[in-house]
């Protein structure tokens, strides 16, 4: 040791030997510990409107259209990724942060938008969570079960630590059904040759609506959004940013992508000799009769209400957060403010689902579908802010995560182009 480096009334430090806590290897539960915003994310997307757009894109077009989830899975894990490094390193939540370098009005804009396409979101998971469970209990009236889900939500919602209770029971739900959709696949006698050469993009006349509710719930830009939100309430650090995106940001997102890609594929096998979108409910339960006999059909309805509450959730507790932030009334879940809001979603998405019982399905696949005129608003921020010099500093978009960016946002913007048109004319 030099005579410089130790100095007179200083204590010589065994910094370079022993290494800095964040550099220590973790252990197998430190790092399952990491665990959690992405799958978060990742639940709120897998709700039933996947769920009704998957199986309506396998019946109606067969293999066709798996390379929509496989480009919208690309691109969500790049958008949630900017959003995770903006929680990391941002000192406030991610609408403030807009507000300061933006102007409040951005913010707002920001705030107002992701609420917006929770309230979308809240009709496909109002009129799921009923539907399936009427199946469950033959008899009963779908409305019935879609006004108990909600105030069973609501309820959930003034639990004390909500996140840490939700993210625990999503994480759990995600797991089972991805086994059941697992086995499904490989029961139903699916032409995997055929599926991998579905991987060229084509559009089938008629199916741009159903290709927007894909997009709209795959590359799901509110959730993708929240993630900066979960991740700064999980505190975590720059240090932790590699393990993060290893162990959470991208499994989280696969595995819906994957499971979504397992519907298409079982309801190929099992419904695609149909030729046409199925618009009843006990069409798309005949995608487990395969698997189950007559029992896939409770099979499946139990999956579609898990995914509708497990969707529920964190989209109630989102669309409260945001509005709240963007007026200033505070960044988290558990504020009055955003508990009434919260509340406000869940409300709209029943009174939807009470108004309009005509054909579920299709109501289910259109919300999904027009979520995805705010979705460009959203990606753009995103972007901009994840390429902020002073508030990211070594976690600054790369010019490949810019790239994948661009093309999120022009994808978004295309849709919802194309999805005007479609509505106009």
């Amino acid at each position: 040791m030099t005579q410089k480096a130790v100095r007179k009334g200083t204590v010589p430090t065994m910094a370079a030997e022993t290494p800095p806590a964040a550099m220590q290897p973790r252990s197998v539960w430190q790092t399952i510990a990491l665990i959690g915003p992405a799958f978060v994310a990742g639940a709120w997307q897998f709700g039933p409107g996947n769920l009704a757009s998957a199986v309506q894109a396998g019946s109606a077009y067969q293999y066709t259209l798996i390379w929509v989830i496989i480009v919208s899975t690309i691109l969500m894990i790049f958008l949630t990724d900017m959003s995770v490094r903006l929680g990391i390193q941002s000192p406030v939540s991610l609408i403030t942060s807009i507000k300061e370098r933006l102007g409040t009005t951005m913010g707002m804009i920001a705030g107002i938008g992701v609420f917006l396409i929770t309230l979308c979101f809240s009709v496909g998971n109002a009129v799921g969570a009923g539907l399936g469970l009427s199946l469950l209990v033959p008899g009963t009236a779908p409305v019935m079960w879609s006004l108990i889900c909600t105030l069973f939500v609501a309820a959930i919602l003034f639990i004390r630590s909500t996140y840490a209770v939700v993210e625990k029971v999503l994480v759990v739900m995600i797991a089972i059904m991805a086994i059941c959709f697992v086995i499904s696949a490989f029961v139903s006698g699916a032409d995997w040759a055929q599926a991998a050469s579905s991987l060229i993009p084509t559009v089938p006349s008629g199916a741009w609506i159903l290709v927007i509710a894909l997009v709209g719930t795959n590359f799901s830009i509110n959730a993708a959004f929240y993630a900066s939100y979960a991740t700064k309430e999980r505190k975590r650090t720059a240090e932790e940013y590699r393990t993060v995106t290893a162990v959470d940001t991208i499994p989280g997102i696969v595995a819906p992508g994957i499971m979504t890609i397992l519907v298409i594929v079982v309801a190929a096998a099992v419904l695609g000799e149909t030729g046409s979108q199925l618009d009843s409910f006990a069409g798309l339960a005949k995608v487990f009769e395969p698997l189950a006999g007559p029992v896939g059909g409770f099979i499946f309805a139990l999956g579609f209400c898990g995914s509708a509450i497990s969707s529920m959730i964190p989209n109630a507790i989102a669309g409260g957060t945001m509005l709240s932030d963007a007026f200033g009334k505070g960044a988290s879940a558990g504020t009055t403010t955003a508990r009434i809001t919260s509340g406000c979603v869940l409300a709209f998405g029943l009174a939807i689902a009470m108004l309009f019982q005509g054909s579920p399905v299709q109501l289910i696949v259109l919300a999904q579908a027009l979520t995805v005129l705010v979705a460009p608003i959203l990606a753009i921020f995103i972007v901009y802010m994840a390429n902020d010099r002073s508030l990211m500093k070594n976690l600054r978009n790369k010019w490949w995560q810019n790239v994948f960016g661009i093309i999120g946002v022009v994808s978004v913007c295309a849709l919802s182009v194309r999805l005007l048109i479609n509505v106009v004319f």
